[in-house]
């Protein structure tokens, strides 16, 4: 893809994000704060399914995560809400890795921004590039409306037992996966 096309697609993409979180941010909360009820009706088979290249240019399958209590958040460090939450899951990353809690951070941006990004904030745990094929996913994970952030919580037996559409506490991310642990 030629990069006159890609930053024409990148513009699309942060404009139809921009206004789906604007939309989003508009709704109200159901009480939990989360999407529990499409995290249900939906599968986890397409992510464990999904590879992305990480900065080294490697392939990276998420199935290599399965078996573990995997927190999967699609980001851009363009995104205000998605710069917030990242140094919490740093902090939960810290704090719970060792009981098998791997955070995955599926990057929608260029790899020079997102490179940059993740060394300023020293960001502990796998960062992935995901393009287009990253939007793709989020949409098969039940990110319906395609805003950011989008975390998805899934457990040690490959359920998806939490979604959220925009930006997630630490303290309530750790009230979810606490009990998985």
């Amino acid at each position: 893809m030629s990069k006159t096309k890609l930053y024409a697609a990148a513009a699309g993409i942060a404009l139809v994000l921009g206004a789906a979180y604007f939309a989003v941010s508009k709704l109200p909360q159901n009480a939990g704060g989360g999407d529990t009820s499409a995290a249900q009706d939906v599968s986890s088979e397409p992510i464990f399914a999904a590879s992305f290249k990480d900065f080294d240019d490697k392939l990276q399958p998420l199935k290599q995560w399965r078996g573990k209590v995997l927190v999967l958040n699609f980001w851009a460090p363009w995104c205000p809400p998605c710069r917030a939450e990242i140094p919490g899951f740093i902090e939960l990353q810290n704090r719970y890795r060792e009981r098998g809690l791997v955070f995955v951070g599926l990057a929608l941006d260029e790899k020079i921004n997102v490179q940059a990004f993740a060394d300023e904030l020293g960001i502990n745990y796998p960062v992935l590039l995901g393009e287009m094929e990253g939007v793709d996913l989020a949409r098969k994970a039940g990110n319906r409306l395609g805003g950011l952030p989008f975390t998805v919580v899934i457990d040690r037996n490959g359920k998806i037992v939490d979604s959220e559409l925009g930006g997630v506490s630490s303290e309530r991310l750790e009230k979810i996966v606490a009990p998985l642990l």
